[in-house]
């Protein structure tokens, strides 16, 4: 499955679970939430769960804190306690399809693959179109007859139809078991009971590569660039992970508009301070997923983990691209 949270690296050999990070948020709640998902990014995970929990006391009934909750006891291995917090949210919210996800992905880390079945098909039934969901329930299933066949080749060795179809499993969920986490960032829906369907957040490095959305603009040629965007992001990445600021702020164009309308030499001060306060960081980019626009624009999706002095952070990120002579620049940079 896809997508799970970044501290359970013992999860499920060869495969991968996607642990949702939509987040419900309302809009009178976005400040104090936010520093504490900052607080977390900072390594203070710890410090940031107890304010949680001061904080859920106050505000009982809200969704998008005892979602976060979960997601940082998960990361920081407290397993039975997210449980019992997603457990939580999804009494309080039964509507809401992302904590049904992340129950069966914690479920899966622990072998109860029929508990992670059901959480995940409850998913399904409260938003039919939730793609995680889908996704997940396919690679529990795959675990299922993986476990399934293996018991068939142990009563039968010279079972050659078991052996073929575990060694089909095996290579579809060969590519390593790297998990990610769920971004903690609040973001603002309008809906809190029935979001909209939710990109998948990196909790995992995806096994199947998402398809490119259809190009609304004539795309002759268009591809052509792909190589040189995939170039700039990973230069951009690589220029963040050895602290080169220079680079790394070349990486963004003259016309960059930094998150909330704040000027790009408070953004920059800001992010000088970020990137050089860790004494470490790695800043590792995949499924880079390019939407041309026209010759000299498009969009980037990919899956971004983050990692500094705490506990990797992965998120799903957007950046808008623009090209300027041979270069393409980052115009616009979107966390989820």
């Amino acid at each position: 499955m896809h997508k799970i949270i970044a501290s359970l690296n013992t999860f499920i050999t060869k495969t991968f679970l996607i642990l949702s990070v939509s987040v419900f948020m309302m809009p009178a709640h976005a400040d104090e939430l936010k520093d504490i998902s900052q607080m977390a990014d900072q390594g203070q995970a710890a410090a940031a769960i107890d304010r949680l929990n001061t904080y859920i006391s106050a505000n009982p009934k809200n969704a998008q804190a005892l979602f976060m909750k979960g997601v940082l006891l998960a990361e920081q291995g407290r397993r039975d306690e997210a449980i019992k917090t997603f457990t939580e949210v999804t009494e309080k919210f039964p509507n809401l399809p992302e904590p049904y996800n992340n129950l069966a992905v914690l479920y899966a880390d622990q072998g109860q693959f029929d508990k992670a079945r059901k959480a995940l098909e409850t998913a399904i039934k409260t938003h039919p179109t939730y793609a995680t969901a889908h996704e997940n329930l396919g690679d529990i299933y795959a675990r299922m007859a993986s476990e399934a066949y293996d018991k068939a080749l142990q009563l039968d060795t010279s079972n050659t139809r078991a052996q073929s179809k575990l060694t089909l499993i095996k290579d579809l969920f060969g590519t390593g078991n790297k998990t990610t986490v769920a971004a903690k960032e609040p973001v603002k829906v309008t809906n809190p009971i029935r979001p909209a369907d939710p990109k998948p957040v990196d909790m995992k490095k995806p096994v199947v590569v998402a398809a490119k959305v259809p190009v609304e603009a004539p795309t002759d040629n268009l591809g052509n660039n792909d190589a040189a965007i995939t170039s700039a992001v990973n230069d951009w990445a690589k220029a963040w992970s050895s602290k080169n600021l220079d680079q790394y702020f070349a990486s963004y164009g003259a016309g960059f508009q930094p998150a909330k309308g704040e000027s790009r030499k408070a953004w920059e001060a800001q992010r000088r301070d970020r990137i050089t306060r860790p004494a470490k960081i790695n800043v590792d980019v995949s499924n880079i997923n390019i939407t041309p626009v026209d010759a000299n624009n498009a969009k980037v999706r990919f899956k971004q983990a983050y990692k500094a002095d705490g506990s990797p952070i992965y998120t799903n990120k957007t950046l808008v691209m623009q090209k300027e002579g041979n270069t393409w620049f980052i115009e616009q940079e979107i966390a989820k």
